[in-house]
């Protein structure tokens, strides 16, 4: 058979498992993800069936889920609803970066990885995964819940910081000069906030572009339109999510309103081969060695995330239940895990590190759908009864 047969032979199987998981997961009442990276840990390296014919084709969808997801993100809020999410936030990013980045650090100085391993795994560990997260509070319906702007506002300036983080990581791994490094640290930073002022001033402009009557030229265009900006993201070394959620935010009114109806069954395909891709990527055989050590990594990190959501929701004057959701929503790690550790492999830093940040992501990506769903249970609504009513007081008349 031709490469091309393969590939939808392959594919459609996959879709075919992917699309019975999904069932069997609604009538769980669970998230999809952790069945759809378990498909992918079946049929990646080192599982029953190597699909390597149709990995580049699955490859290339995954990117355009990450982009899609945080896209859909953007367009549920305002150019000015996100500067002033991320100025009253910005002490809830710090304590991010301290409570999470610390421990990854840490862990790498125990392993013996030295001081460029531990700050590869500060970057493991301090990052949550905007693509998963994304999708199950979307899947859990809590867009619109009063602690979702802090926790979208924790990723924002996660994926921001990435614009600092990964061109230092580069330099050092590769030995480049600090001339070298800063110069492409600026590159970065400039470019992000060039998007934003674009965003905030120019976003009607770029919404009139595209007609919300003709649904077809709006969902080619949009998705046209967040594909290139990710990609001259990445040009530059910004992340492409944060391109694409900058589209998002730049898109508003009944284009916004549009886009978002029409794109999201596109959006749950491409989403799916993201989930899917993480698990195909791995390689199950190098799991059990790094089991245990990635475990107690991942219980420590997953407690200070929650820590972070919670605290940082409480300065937003969020109920204690909503705190323990945005907490509970933070805990997936994901393609940044995945990215950081491949730079350092790459660059000969240390190869266990590639196997230690996927069994650790694949633990958080697994582990972090199933706590978010902790807050619908009926312990949960009985322990936060009050603060999840939280009833009017009337004043009576005088």
């Amino acid at each position: 058979m031709d490469h091309v047969t393969l590939v939808l032979i392959e594919v459609g199987a996959l879709l075919l498992m992917m699309s019975l998981a999904s069932r069997l997961a609604n009538r769980l009442g669970q998230s999809p993800i952790p069945f759809y990276m378990t498909i992918g840990l079946l049929f990646g390296v080192g599982g029953f069936v190597s699909l390597s014919e149709s990995l580049p084709f699955l490859e290339t969808s995954s990117e355009i889920g990450v982009i899609l997801l945080l896209l859909m993100l953007g367009l549920e809020y305002s150019p000015r609803e996100l500067v002033g999410n991320l100025k009253s936030s910005a002490p809830v990013g710090i304590w991010d970066a301290l409570f999470n980045a610390v421990p990854g650090a840490a862990f790498g100085l125990i392993m013996g990885w030295g001081a460029i391993g531990a700050i590869v795994m500060a970057g493991v560990t301090w990052v949550s995964s905007s693509g998963v997260i994304s999708k199950v509070l979307t899947d859990l319906g809590r867009l619109g819940n009063r602690e979702t702007p802090t926790v979208l506002a924790v990723l924002v300036i996660e994926d921001l910081a990435m614009a600092f983080y990964l061109p230092i990581l580069s330099a050092f791994v590769i030995g480049a000069s600090i001339l070298q490094g800063a110069l492409t640290v600026a590159i970065a930073v400039g470019s992000v906030f060039l998007v934003l002022v674009i965003a905030l001033r120019f976003g009607k402009r770029i919404s009139r572009v595209f007609s919300s009557t003709h649904l077809e030229s709006l969902v080619i265009g949009v998705l046209g339109l967040a594909m290139v900006v990710a990609g001259l993201a990445a040009v530059v070394q910004v992340s492409s999510a944060v391109g694409a959620f900058l589209v998002g935010i730049a898109i508003s009114g009944e284009v916004a309103k549009m886009a978002q109806k029409y794109l999201r069954p596109v959006r749950d395909l491409f989403a799916a081969f993201f989930f899917l891709v993480f698990g195909l990527t791995t390689d199950a055989t190098d799991i059990p060695a790094v089991l245990l050590p990635a475990a107690i990594l991942a219980i420590v990190t997953i407690a200070t995330k929650i820590l972070t959501g919670y605290l940082g929701a409480r300065r937003a004057g969020i109920g204690r239940a909503g705190r323990w959701r945005a907490g509970l929503a933070l805990t997936p790690r994901g393609e940044f895990s995945i990215i950081i550790a491949g730079l350092a492999v790459s660059a000969g830093v240390e190869p266990t590190i590639a196997p230690m940040a996927a069994t650790y992501m694949l633990i958080t990506v697994v582990v972090g759908p199933l706590l978010a769903r902790v807050s619908d249970s009926a312990m949960f609504k009985r322990r936060f009864k009050s603060t999840l009513t939280q009833p009017v007081a009337v004043t009576p008349a005088p």
